[in-house]
């Protein structure tokens, strides 16, 4: 993304650290989107069996701060997205701490997330999120991940073998719920290998008490010229319902601007009577800063119920940064 302004941000500085007054920077990206989607059910109860829909997206990223003359550097991000939320204008928003000796330290006011979550997207993209309520279908899949979010700490540790990062997170017990536990959550990457990428992550949700989480998630992928294959697996072992979610893709690169991707996801839930699955396939086509995303999704068992109800989504994309 292109910058827009840089600004000189003594003034703000001087209000975030104790230190000498310094210069800063801040930049300005963002991101518009027009979409045409569509869903179709098998469920003939559903009251939206065929739905038609335009949607339209938006968002701007402030990030500003400096070098201080300790040698550390102060980062501060703001995400501008009325959509977000009803009736609020700021999204996400965090402070980061960081130097080379110490690696670096954020607190997010809003929108953070934990060291585990923060791996737990699928491979294929996490296809069910898009079969909500939205699609007619009453009962909808949720994952629950580690707890994150408001006011949660996150630590990364500077590079002390090459290829393999590390990060903890902390939320503090009572956050959104009076009288919660606390919960905590560590990630680990590996990339020492050329064209392989492996995570793990723990993390923990005791935020409500009757329903304490942990939840474990292993990711792979391996790109071999223009191919890359990918797994992960999230397990959510809690006091009501386990959940178990795989997923694998494949993606190719057929041009700097083309590519296309094949992805299949598993919902093993506990309190579900049959395993959900989707499958996903889908185009994007970039040029400058434009990109054009095609695709189709289906969901088998999309409650989770042994009725059969099933569910395709179609959509088409047109995007923009700057």
């Amino acid at each position: 993304m292109n910058n827009l302004k840089k600004i000189g941000m003594t003034a703000l500085a001087a209000s975030l650290v104790s230190t000498s007054v310094f210069a800063g920077e801040l930049t300005v990206s963002g991101a518009a989107s027009m979409s045409y989607e569509n869903y179709s059910t098998t469920d003939t109860a559903a009251a939206a069996s065929n739905n038609k829909t335009f949607t339209q997206g938006n968002v701007i990223n402030f990030n500003g701060g400096g070098e201080l003359d300790n040698g550390m550097t102060v980062a501060l991000a703001f995400e501008l997205d009325e959509g977000a939320v009803d009736g609020q204008l700021f999204d996400n928003h965090s402070v980061t701490i960081s130097s080379d000796a110490m690696g670096s330290f954020s607190l997010s006011g809003h929108g953070g997330s934990s060291a585990q979550s923060a791996l737990d997207t699928t491979a294929a993209g996490d296809i069910f999120d898009n079969f909500d309520a939205t699609a007619g279908i009453a009962a909808t899949e949720v994952f629950n991940s580690s707890k994150a979010g408001n006011n949660i700490m996150k630590y990364t540790l500077p590079s002390m073998v090459d290829g393999l990062s590390a990060a903890v997170s902390y939320q503090a017990g009572g956050n959104s719920n009076a009288g919660a536990g606390s919960s905590t959550a560590y990630g680990l990457t590996y990339t020492g290998v050329e064209g392989l990428t492996v995570s793990y992550g723990y993390g923990e949700d005791n935020d409500t008490n009757t329903d304490e989480r942990e939840v474990t998630t292993i990711a792979a992928a391996y790109a071999y010229g223009p191919v890359t294959v990918a797994y992960t697996e999230s397990e959510n072992d809690a006091t009501t319902a386990d959940q178990t979610l795989k997923s694998v893709a494949v993606s190719y690169t057929i041009s700097e601007n083309l590519s296309v991707k094949y992805g299949q996801e598993t919902f093993e839930n506990q309190a579900d009577a049959v395993d959900p699955e989707y499958t996903s396939f889908s185009a994007s086509y970039t040029s400058g800063g434009m990109t054009v995303s095609v695709g189709t999704q289906s969901a088998e068992n999309a409650d989770g119920t042994a009725t059969d109800k099933d569910v395709d989504y179609n959509y088409l994309t047109l995007g923009f940064a700057f």
